[in-house]
């Protein structure tokens, strides 16, 4: 993929950019396999997945800088900000959005939030793209003061955007490095973004965390299932489930399937995506996924656990837990392989019988690995 901002060196973000992509993949597929080798000396690696070199992202994040009359979206850099809405990595209808968006700035009056003088108001424009080419707007401000205004001129975004189904502003008053803060003003009558992933409906509410590649998420849900219905437990547990992927896709008729996930916005758009596929065996609940599996009986674990923890991994806990358990399977997604290492270490009584490696995010170091645990 040729990108004139990380010629230009604008933008460095995608540092293995230089790399030719199955170079980058091998690269992964070697850090992978080199982590878990001393865990697993029988690993059976499956092919990766591989993702579209560009367009491949369905969400953008983009800070907000410059003026009110003359408003950018992309990055901060030392000068102030980089204008990143032709980035490469954007499909062409979140590129076309960024330009409304941007008017939509001006017209409301959003002044853009300089970071230096800790003065303005609209830190980011969250926007997400779902399979079907419909949209979501979110906009991070520091207070409610412009909200008044961003809903009187909602209409005409509305008319530029015709596919725009959900908009909202978030409400991040704090001086700090994180992206939005916890109180979201739903500004549409839609409150949900479907998302159709392998003919699935997963509905995500504006704070619910859904993968940045809806592709390579698709086929990462896929190999789950498929691994479930070989292994054909009665019993499920999806912890760390978010908007509930993993357990929608797994869900049958004569399978109980529980989720759980911190995020009460996400179990929302779980039930939501529950009831409409007729999941009637498919229960959601918010909490904490080491603490929920830590309060239920030893006769209550269930036949096949799957975990899709964030970059920390499970952790001691919960890793000992399943252990001890009589789980019989896990299905481990991981975003990071060190800490995917450091778990599987901590059971060595589950062995991982397959793995594979999909990749989720090119041009970066980053990817996701699946991995199959059978008890010996």
């Amino acid at each position: 993929m040729q990108c004139h901002h990380f010629d230009a060196w604008r933008c460095r973000s995608c540092t293995l950019l230089e790399q030719p992509y199955p170079a980058q993949l091998t690269g992964k597929q070697r850090h992978c396999a080199d982590l878990l080798a001393p865990l697993a000396p029988g690993l059976r690696w499956l092919d990766p997945v591989t993702s579209f070199e560009a367009g491949f992202r369905n969400k953008a994040k983009m800070v907000v800088t410059g003026t009110v009359d003359d408003p950018v979206l992309g990055i901060l850099d030392e000068a102030g900000g980089v204008d990143l809405t032709d980035c490469p990595l954007y499909p062409a209808a979140l590129q076309h959005a960024f330009g409304p968006l941007a008017e939509l700035v001006t017209r409301a009056r959003l002044v853009p939030y300089d970071v230096r003088a800790r003065r303005g108001e609209l830190k980011y424009v969250l926007v997400t793209l779902s399979p079907d080419g419909e949209l979501m707007a979110r906009f991070v401000l520091r207070s409610t003061e412009s909200v008044p205004r961003l809903r009187k001129h909602l209409p005409a975004l509305l008319d530029a955007l015709p596919r725009l189904r959900v908009v909202s502003a978030n409400i991040h008053p704090e001086h700090k490095a994180v992206v939005e803060g916890e109180t979201e003003i739903l500004l549409t009558d839609t409150e949900t973004l479907r998302m159709t992933v392998n003919g699935i409906d997963l509905h995500l509410r504006p704070q619910s965390f859904f993968q940045t590649n809806t592709d390579v998420a698709a086929a990462l849900y896929r190999q789950g299932r498929d691994w479930v219905d070989d292994a054909a437990p009665s019993t499920v547990w999806d912890l760390y489930c978010g908007v509930g992927g993993f357990a929608l896709h797994v869900a049958s008729g004569d399978r109980d399937v529980v989720g759980v996930e911190t995020s009460v916005e996400a179990i929302a758009s779980a039930r939501l995506s529950a009831h409409d596929a007729g999941r009637d065996r498919t229960t959601f609940r918010a909490g904490d996924a080491t603490a929920f599996a830590l309060a239920q009986p030893p006769a209550a674990a269930p036949d096949l656990v799957v975990v899709n923890p964030p970059r920390r991994g499970i952790g001691e806990t919960l890793s000992t837990w399943l252990e001890e358990s009589d789980v019989r399977h896990v299905v481990y997604s991981s975003c990071n392989a060190t800490s995917l290492a450091r778990d599987l270490a901590l059971m060595p009584s589950l062995h991982a019988r397959e793995a594979r490696v999909l990749d989720m995010f090119p041009h970066t170091a980053h990817y996701e690995v699946a991995v199959l645990l059978e008890r010996a």
